[in-house]
C-alpha cells in the first residue's frame, strides 16, 4: 500500500519493544549488536526488554547490561505472562513515536531494524517484514513449522485479501499512531503478532513490505508451541474480520 507521504511527520525516537523469557544465553549478544546498528546509523532509541516471567538470570543479566548500554530499559511484567502480554506492557511504556517488535532469541537482523526506521520515515504508517520475497531468507528453519507457516499464512492472504505473505512474523515496525489506533490489543500470546498487523490494515493505516532475514536460535529454548496456538490464532484472526465485515469502518483511521 503506498505511503501517505504528506501526512508522514519525520520521526525522532525509535523505541524497541523485546519480550524475553529465558533468554540469559542469547539476549546480551543481542542487545550489543542491536544497540551497535541503531548508533551507528544516528538512531535515537530506546530498547525495552521485558522480562516475562524468567526462571533463569535473564533479569539479572538485564540490570548488568543497564551501564554499558544507557538506551537499555529492562521492566518487568509482573502479571499474568505470555508473549502478547509481555509486548503490550513494552508497548504501554514507550516513549518513541515509532515501535519495532524484535525477538529476544538473535532470530532477528539489528540491519533490518535500521530498514524498518527508514522505511517508516518515508511516511509509512505499517513496515512488515517478509522472509518469504526475493532478497528475504531464512536460516536452519524447522522443517514443521516451515510448513505449518505456509499454509497459515497462504490463509491468511485469501481470508483477509492482502499480498502480505508473512503476517504471522514478530518482527514488525509502526508508527507510535498505529499502536494506539489498534488498540485494545487482546491477544495474550504469540496471537499478537498477527492482531497488530491485521488491524492496521482493516483499520486503514498505510503499509510496505521490505524482505528480512530470519536464523534460528543457537540457544535456549523456542517459546511458540505450535499445538496449543491454533485455536488462539482462528480467534484473532476472526475477530478481526468481523470487524471488517460488520464494524462499517467505525474503526477505519481518518
Amino acid at each position: 500500500m503506498k505511503s501517505d507521504v504528506e501526512n508522514g511527520s519525520q520521526l525522532k525516537l525509535l523505541s524497541v519493544v523485546i519480550p524475553a523469557r529465558d533468554e540469559e544465553g542469547a539476549l546480551s549478544r543481542m542487545l550489543e549488536r542491536l544497540n551497535l546498528q541503531l548508533s551507528l546509523n544516528n538512531i535515537q532509541h530506546e530498547i525495552i526488554v521485558v522480562d516475562d516471567g524468567s526462571s533463569d538470570n535473564t533479569w539479572v543479566l538485564l540490570q548488568g547490561l543497564k551501564e554499558s548500554i544507557p538506551e537499555l530499559k529492562p521492566i518487568q511484567n509482573n502479571g499474568l505472562h505470555g508473549f502478547g502480554r509481555a509486548v503490550i506492557c513494552g508497548l504501554d511504556v514507550m516513549c518513541g513515536d515509532a515501535v519495532v517488535i524484535m525477538m529476544a532469541d538473535e532470530s532477528d537482523d539489528p540491519k533490518d531494524a535500521v530498514r524498518y526506521w527508514h522505511e517508516l520515515n518515508r511516511g509509512y504508517d505499517c513496515v512488515f517484514g517478509s522472509r518469504f520475497i526475493k532478497g528475504g531468507g531464512v536460516v536452519d528453519y524447522p522443517l514443521i513449522k516451515l510448513f505449518i507457516n505456509r499454509i497459515a499464512n497462504k490463509f491468511l492472504q485469501y481470508f483477509f485479501h492482502i499480498k502480505l505473505n508473512d503476517t504471522t512474523n514478530a518482527f514488525k515496525g509502526y508508527r507510535y499512531r498505529v499502536i494506539e489506533g489498534c488498540r485494545p490489543l487482546i491477544a495474550p500470546h504469540f496471537n499478537l503478532t498477527v492482531e497488530i498487523p491485521l488491524k492496521a490494515i482493516v483499520r486503514g493505516f498505510s503499509w510496505t513490505v521490505i524482505p528480512i532475514t530470519w536464523r534460528n536460535r543457537t540457544s535456549g529454548k523456542a517459546k511458540l508451541k505450535i499445538k496449543e496456538m491454533g485455536s488462539r490464532y482462528f480467534f484473532i484472526c476472526l475477530y478481526i474480520w468481523l470487524e471488517k465485515i460488520l464494524s462499517r469502518g467505525d474503526y477505519k483511521k481518518r
